[in-house]
């Protein structure tokens, strides 16, 4: 198999094939393994359908309407009636690389035969991904337990032939004219397989493992952002000393201080914090700056472990086990994703925080050890950053509030059958819109501290900060001057922090950055 192609088997998946389906164009194959493993599970589903006794998911209805045992002539209607109903989300239209991980990650349970479904289920879902083909999934609608049902209900409409759904070319068309033209067949659900589409945690889940990989690069981005915003402010690298971290050894302060460090190495700007205006400590947000990434970083470590042992996890309820009993259970619920989504998003608020603060000691002269105000031109005459740092105070106060965690929450549903719920998908929506946000927070500290860089005269910085300077400008992103609308800059300097260009700037100096 080349680099673009992702087997599926029957023991879970990776961080790195969620993220190559759901953003690339990786191609899904299923192994024998799999294919065999779902044949023989659904025998025992057929076994059980055959039998008089009701068993959820198979005989019965679902939620508050289980105690309803449903006869052999009405299961296939019952099967996509499940999907239609469900099929309630509403809000605007949830992103494509949101869509393809849920339908990526619900197939990696499918093939895990742990879910009763016929092979031909697994291979018309991975067909749809191969095709590039995307159901239409909106905001609302998963409460984060029972599965993120409406999500994945829309998912399974779309391979039912109905609903709405986006080509490869971008343009929405009705599912069914969509599938004719790619060659798929519509799946005629049977016992238990529209249940088996809709249970699970896939889309909370993967939006925390592509929230791990982006929070991954903007931490690295954060060290390099406060780097060059010490060196601005002429403060001293003393703090970052390897052997002043060891005696607090979280791992993340570590990383950070060792990062910092090489970002800063030769750099003739600092040491010099006592020649004017002489101080004996720098302000928190340059010392602690290790301090603060560092803890996101652990724990980030520790969403990654979670993320981890779900990406390991066949999450449906009922189940199918090696012995063919099929039994309900609670691992549906999204508690354990949830919990870590809100933390990420906690750590990213501080991250935030603490660099609009030195963007903010960077623009004020009497803070800032003789840079001018604002970093202006013409100070009184040119405004110079005073509205970026508006700009990035709206973020960060943004971010606070989407500090506030989903997963305390708890709406009961289902005649109160489902009585505790995750609101794990909640989590991560707002996830999404604070790594967004990080991004945006620490582009215009990028954009601030290269500007006070270049106003430094006599000095000469780092040839690391050499390097991130001569990226940033050949992006386009204008340095000192007049005022001028800033807006442009401004989002070059995003598109430079999230697509990575900060960090390798930095790392053609330094080596990897961790």
């Amino acid at each position: 198999m080349d680099m673009h192609t992702v087997v599926l088997g029957t023991s879970g998946t990776t961080a790195q094939d969620v993220i190559a389906v759901a953003r690339g164009a990786a191609r899904i194959e299923l192994s024998q393994e799999a294919l065999a493993a779902v044949a023989a599970s659904r025998a025992f589903i057929d076994d059980l359908a055959a039998k008089p006794d009701p068993v959820y998911g198979v005989s019965t209805g679902f939620g508050a309407l289980a105690v309803r045992h449903i006869s052999p002539e009405l299961r296939a209607q019952l099967q996509r009636n499940i999907v239609r109903s469900h099929a309630a989300g509403m809000g605007p239209r949830v992103e494509r690389e949101v869509v393809r991980a849920l339908m990526f990650l619900r197939l990696k349970t499918l093939a895990s035969g742990r879910t009763g479904v016929r092979p031909v289920v697994v291979e018309t879902m991975a067909a749809l991904l191969n095709a590039g083909i995307t159901p239409v999934v909106h905001e609302y609608g998963s409460l984060g337990c029972s599965g993120d049902l409406a999500p994945l209900s829309h998912c399974a409409l779309t391979l039912i032939g109905e609903g709405d759904a986006e080509g490869p070319d971008g343009v929405v068309r009705p599912a069914g004219e969509l599938l004719a033209a790619h060659g798929i067949a519509p799946v005629e659900l049977r016992e238990k397989e529209g249940l088996a589409l809709l249970n699970g945690t896939d889309g909370m889940l993967g939006m925390l493992v592509m929230a791990c990989a982006d929070l991954a690069r903007l931490f690295t981005s954060a060290d390099i952002t406060a780097a060059l915003s010490l060196e601005a402010l002429l403060g001293t690298d003393s703090v970052l000393a390897p052997e002043l971290h060891a005696i607090r050894p979280h791992p993340g302060q570590a990383t950070a201080a060792a990062n910092m460090l090489k970002v800063l190495a030769g750099s003739g700007f600092t040491g010099h914090h006592q020649d004017d205006a002489p101080r004996v400590q720098d302000a928190y947000s340059i010392r602690c700056a290790p301090q603060v990434a560092g803890a996101g970083r652990d724990t980030l470590d520790h969403a990654r472990l979670v993320a981890d042992r779900e990406l390991a996890a066949a999450v449906d309820n009922p189940v199918v086990l090696p012995d063919g009993r099929v039994e309900s259970n609670g691992n549906f619920h999204g508690a354990p994703v949830a919990y870590v989504l809100d933390f990420l998003a906690v750590a990213a608020a501080d991250l935030g925080s603490i660099a609009e603060r030195r963007t903010d000691r960077l623009l004020d002269k009497n803070r800032s050890h003789g840079l001018p105000a604002f970093l202006a031109g013409d100070p009184g005459v040119d405004s110079g950053l005073m509205i970026a740092q508006y700009t990035q105070a709206a973020l960060v106060s943004e971010l606070k509030r989407l500090a506030a965690p989903a997963s305390v929450d708890s709406i009961p549903s289902s005649a109160m059958q489902e009585d505790h719920v995750s609101m794990g998908w909640s989590a991560a929506r707002k996830l999404r819109t604070a790594v967004d946000n990080l991004t945006r927070v620490l582009a215009v500290e990028l954009y601030a501290a290269t500007r006070a860089v270049e106003l430094r005269d006599g000095l000469t910085p780092a040839p690391a900060t050499r390097a991130v300077l001569a990226a940033v400008r050949a992006a386009g992103i204008e340095g000192p001057g007049a005022d001028r609308f800033l807006a442009p800059d401004l989002e070059a300097a995003y598109a430079f922090v999230r697509d990575g260009k900060l960090v390798e700037a930095a790392e053609s100096v330094t080596g990897h950055l961790a």
